[in-house]
Formats: structure tokens, sequence, C-alpha cells
């Protein structure tokens, strides 16, 4: 190839057009046959996201750019929300949902050190840490089998003086009780954040209006790591129907800065040098007022490339992953007796990231598992099963402060003793999720 004659235009189309070739001759070539390992996620794309990819990388902006702001406004637009941050991953997204509830902009409803936040131990941790690295207090409460999500019967008794929120994931793309849990933040002036990284596209049906999981509570977080539902490789989303949140979100997410200047943009309020801000001089460049403690957690516009490709292809991979988790229920009724088979929340259409089973009472979930893996089936346990009774709480255990627990968590238990899954990933043909079903029936009725 030779750029010589050619203008920048030319080249790069050049460039992306060999691009597109190159992904389509050397990547997705593989079909899947019996024997080939299924793992429990996969990335879905094609030759779009490697254009978009390589076209970002030629720009050589790096830092969030053109591309972040298409993804902003199309995936708000999808939500239905007016606004959306993109991040580096799910964590970070985590974090700066919470971090923006103790901002003083809030006034009373600040969450401060010492202040509680009703959560559960069966998930991810990223949904607790900042909590507990905040000083604030975790309050666990207990879930409920066959959804798997927060037992809303607890949530008066997880109830003190000092509770500030809720923050709670819809656990594997299966909404937790919106209704309840939002009227219950209603009633208590809390606020509600929506941990969605593994239900992105799951609706749920509210006051008569159907609602994507997220958008109900107060803030909702996205992960694009890439077994989630799209994939940018790393990167995630804050999304608010709230401006002052927004704006906090903003701050937070760069620098913890006052100005709303984007990248390579200088006073756009027109006030940079006239203005007094904290006990700063009179006129002090108002790019480097700093009105939070922030973080730089922006994502670049390599990830943001992809993400808007992928966000085309979005809702064909939610039919499908509704389409696999269907074909695959029905074929295991058949050994409903032995396994306890997931079952969506009333009023909602998941999203499925994964297919959650419990074995019952007599089948050892341990060989089970070792089967189907042994046959080439990739399996995965709810997350931390308990949270609390892992190494990271130690220390707190061996103090007894810092977290408390509402009851018991029976339930919480069983599942990190008795439950595995399964991926229904949009990548899944017919006969790789007919393979699973076979593969996990075979197992329960020889080990049982």
């Amino acid at each position: 190839m030779h750029f010589d004659k050619k203008t920048e235009s030319e080249a790069k189309r050049e460039i992306l057009d060999l691009v597109k070739e190159y992904c389509d001759t050397y990547h997705n070539q593989k079909e899947w046959k019996e024997g080939d390992r299924i793992s429990y996620a996969s990335r879905v794309y094609d030759n779009e996201e490697m254009v978009n990819l390589v076209d970002s990388s030629l720009e050589f902006w790096l830092t969030s750019g053109r591309y972040t702001d298409q993804f902003e406004r199309e995936f708000a637009k999808y939500l239905g929300v007016p606004y959306c941050s993109l991040v580096n991953s799910g964590s970070s997204a985590n974090l700066l949902a919470f971090m923006t509830l103790t901002s003083p902009l809030l006034g009373e409803r600040a969450i401060g050190r010492g202040d509680e936040v009703i959560t559960v131990a069966a998930g991810f941790p990223t949904t607790v840490t900042p909590i507990i690295q905040y000083g604030a207090v975790p309050v666990f409460v207990d879930v409920t089998i066959p959804q798997y999500n927060i037992d809303v019967t607890k949530l008066e008794a997880a109830l003190s003086p000092k509770t500030k929120a809720v923050m709670i994931a819809h656990t594997l793309g299966n909404p937790f009780d919106l209704r309840t849990v939002r009227n219950f933040c209603n009633k208590y002036d809390l606020w509600l954040i929506e941990d969605n990284c593994d239900a992105l596209g799951s609706e749920y049906v509210f006051d008569g209006t159907t609602y994507l999981t997220g958008t109900v509570g107060d803030i909702g977080t996205s992960s694009f790591y890439p077994p989630h539902h799209m994939t940018m490789g790393e990167g995630g989303a804050v999304y608010t129907r709230n401006a002052t949140l927004h704006k906090i979100i903003r701050s937070m997410r760069d620098w913890g800065r006052d100005c709303v200047c984007p990248s390579g943009v200088d006073n756009l309020c027109q006030h940079r040098f006239d203005r007094q801000y904290g006990a700063l001089p009179v006129g002090y460049d108002h790019k480097y007022v700093y009105s939070h403690f922030g973080y730089n957690l922006k994502a670049t516009d390599m990830q943001a490339a992809i993400g808007c490709a992928q966000l085309k292809k979005f809702p064909n991979f939610v039919e499908r992953r509704r389409h696999n988790f269907d074909r695959l229920r029905k074929a295991l009724e058949v050994v409903s007796d032995r396994l306890i088979l997931p079952e969506a929340c009333p009023s909602s259409n998941p999203s499925w990231f994964g297919f959650l089973m419990t074995c019952r009472e007599g089948v050892d979930r341990e060989r089970v598992v070792s089967y189907v893996e042994e046959h080439g089936v990739q399996t995965r346990m709810l997350f931390s099963g308990n949270l609390i009774k892992h190494p990271c709480f130690d220390r707190m255990r061996r103090s007894g402060q810092d977290y408390r627990v509402v009851g018991d968590l029976t339930v919480t238990d069983t599942i990190m003793t008795s439950t595995f899954w399964v991926g229904v990933y949009p990548g899944m043909t017919d006969e790789m999720i007919d393979y699973i079903a076979r593969t996990i029936i075979d197992a329960v009725r020889s080990l049982g």
C-alpha cells in the first residue's frame, strides 16, 4: 500500500476496507461442533466493531471524543433517559454512582460516613465495595429462590434512622421487585441505585408503563466487559433522569472539577477567569477548580467506537438471549424434580445474562458441576455466593462492626452451596443449547 498519491481520506478508506476484509476472512469463522467447549459467555461482533476501532485509532485522539459523545447520546436514547456518562468499567460505574450520593450538593440527603445502605450479600462484590470503602455501612438482606433477588419482605426490618439508600443488582438479568423497592424508597426518602450491569435490556412494568431496568431508580449502572450483554472490552455507564445527579456524576468522573468544558475545549461558560470559588482568589482558572473529590474514570474513544457498533446489534442480542433461555428451560423441565429452575420476577421481561439452577436436596452441586465441566460446558457460581464469608470480610467479621445483617442469610447460604449457572449468550446456537441441556440432564440423573 502506498499513500504518496492518495488524500488522507482515500488512504483511510483503503485501510478500513482492508480491516473489514481481514475481519470477514479471519474472525468468526469457526462453527461449533459437539466436543468443542461451550463457554458461559463470549463476544459477538463483526467487521463493524473492528472498523470503528481502527477508525478511532487512526484519529489518535485516544481519550473521550466524538465516539464517546455519540455513544452517550444513543445509549441514553435507547434507555429513555436524558443523561448518560460513559466510564472505563462497570465497577467504576458503581463507584461513581455511590460516590455521587455523597456530594454536599445533596444537602441532608447526602450519604455520610456511618450512614447505612441496604443491599444483598448474594452478588458481585463491586456493588458493595464503594459503600465499605467510603465508610458507610452495608446492611445485608437475604434473597429468594428461584428469582435470586432481594427478599422485599425484609426491607422494613432493615430500615434504621441511619438508612440513606438501597443499592442492589438485578441478578443475571432477572429484575428485582422494582415496584416494592421503589415504593419503599419513596416512602422513606431513600436513594435507589440499580446495578444494571447484568441486566441491560430487561423490562419491568411499573404503574402501567414499561421501563428498562436501570431507569426506575435514581441512578443506573451498566458494564461493557466482554461477557456482558454488549461489550467495549472494558467500559461502563452511569445514567439518570436527575439533572443535579448528572452534574455530580460528570464532576466526579472528570477529576472532581467544577468546569463542564469537555476535553480540548476552553471557556465554554465565558466565565473562566472572573469568578470566585471556595477560598480561591477571584479569577482563578475555572478549568482547575474542584467542587468534589473526584477521579478520572473516563473511557477511551476506542472503547466507545466499539460500543457504537454493538449498540446497533443490541436489540437482537436481547431477543437471542431470551430465545436461548426459553429453549434451555423447556428442555430442563424433565429434571425440575432435581433442580430448581429460574423464574422471572412478576411484571418483568428479563434480558437473561445466564441460566441459574439450584440443586435440590440429595443432589450434589460439586459432582454435577464437575460432570458438566468435564463434558465441555463452562459453569459459574452466583459470584460471591455469600460475600460476608469471603476473606475480604475477615477483619470486619472479627470486629463485628462496619456492616449489619438483617435476620439470617439462609437462602444466601443455600445459593453459596447449591447454585450454579450456565450461559445463554447470543452467539449460542440451538445445537449448543440442546447440548448444554443434555449434559445437565445426564449429570443430575447419573449422579443424583
